[in-house]
């Protein structure tokens, strides 16, 4: 369906021997297509440059209670509809963040010329405390399985200015819509094999096209645009690091990190080249906050040791933001297949705030009603259960009580 951006999610990673660290000089990912060979030397891990006087992030990031948060539920008018509904199951905490996805299959797509922004602009401007994250694809026909060599040249000739008119007819929508403050997630996960975005094949000319596109985008009038560098976590196909456009075009450094290789535990996520602390790292040197536009479980199944660990490590490195990716296989409320990571993540946030004291430890989410003595629960599932408020029951009794 043309007019739906693809669902988001992670994409394919080796997976490595139980405990096993990527090497730093390992070669890039294989291609899941044929392709010319690549000119790209090996690159080891660089070492973090050392910053004397690290400029102040460019939005200061909360210091109270849980940094904002949201979860991503669908890209049209249903993922706002099911913002209330999350938050409700949530016990009214309250989702600052709304994320969506521009399809990029036509550039019209990217161009914003999609009906579902009209319902996110009326979410967002509802409440000034809000927040609209939005993922802008690059290149058309961006997850069409595009060879390296046709991507290579897509990005020559975007550095070149052959696509900066639809940036700003995109620029110029979004200003229309009185969404001005939008963050701008350009080309998420570049540094992987997925997307026709994808910076591998040509890093020097994809970092001059992502400064065309933010110098494109910041010279409409109105706009008071965020951008956000956001790479998958680890290596990938190539160093992430070696993607960066310059922190003149970047306000925001993001990542997106699943549970995944299978396998892997969350200190090796951690620890990992590229991975979340020099992700961290990286930020800090170059004065940026950080954010988490998606996370969410995947490869090791429903793991409520990864979900308790990621929340944690996000409440103690105060992201600017971070939005769950909420559909199986990754989600805890839309998917029913993860119900221990998804009690610890409704228990962490059940009713909270950004402006919540950080101290309290959060209320439990309510069991539902005790039910009465001599009564058998009835099992109807969670979703019925949710909207009736709790279990029916059958009383043990019921036959002396009919006729």
């Amino acid at each position: 369906d043309d007019a739906r951006a693809a669902l988001p999610g992670p994409t394919e990673r080796p997976t490595p021997a139980a405990g096993a660290q990527p090497a730093p000089g390992a070669e890039p990912a294989a291609s899941a297509f044929p392709t010319p060979d690549i000119d790209i030397p090996a690159v080891s891990v660089p070492e973090l440059p050392s910053v004397p006087e690290p400029r102040p992030p460019s939005v200061p990031t909360p210091v109270k209670g849980v940094p904002p948060f949201g979860a991503f539920l669908a890209s049209d008018a249903r993922g706002v509809e099911r913002m209330e509904q999350l938050s409700r199951w949530l016990g009214g905490a309250e989702l600052r963040v709304g994320h969506t996805y521009l399809p990029g299959n036509h550039w019209k797509d990217i161009e914003g010329d999609v009906g579902f922004l009209d319902a996110w602009a009326r979410w967002r401007n509802a409440d000034d405390k809000r927040m609209l994250v939005l993922n802008v694809p690059l290149q058309e026909r961006n997850e069409a399985g595009v060879p390296d060599g046709e991507v290579r040249e897509l990005l020559r000739r975007g550095a070149a200015g052959e696509f900066d008119r639809h940036f700003r007819t995109l620029a110029e929508r979004l200003v229309e819509l009185k969404i001005p403050d939008t963050v701008l997630v350009l080309g998420w996960e570049m540094n992987g094999i997925t997307y026709t975005h994808r910076c591998g094949p040509d890093p020097e000319n994809w970092k001059k096209y992502w400064n065309r596109i933010v110098t494109t985008m910041r010279s409409v009038p109105g706009q008071e645009f965020r951008f956000e560098f956001t790479p998958n976590r680890g290596r990938d196909a190539v160093p992430w690091t070696e993607c960066y456009p310059g922190d003149d075009t970047v306000d925001i450094i993001g990542m997106d990190s699943y549970d995944q290789p299978r396998g892997m535990s969350f200190d090796e996520q951690v620890k990992e080249p590229y991975g979340l602390q020099a992700h961290v790292d990286f930020a800090k040197a170059h004065g940026k906050p950080i954010a988490y536009p998606e996370w969410g479980l995947f490869r090791n199944g429903d793991n409520p040791e990864y979900m308790r660990r990621m929340l944690a490590w996000m409440q103690q490195h105060r992201p600017l933001y971070h939005t769950l990716t909420d559909y199986c296989p990754h989600g805890v409320w839309q998917c029913d297949d993860n119900p221990d990571a998804s009690r610890v993540f409704r228990n962490a946030l059940w009713g909270r705030t950004p402006e919540d004291p950080q101290t309290p430890t959060p209320t439990e989410p309510p069991a539902g009603p005790e039910l009465p003595d001599h009564c058998a629960p009835l099992d109807l599932g969670r979703w019925v259960e949710h909207w009736l408020g709790g279990k029916l029951c059958l009383r043990l009794d019921w036959w002396s009580r009919s006729g």
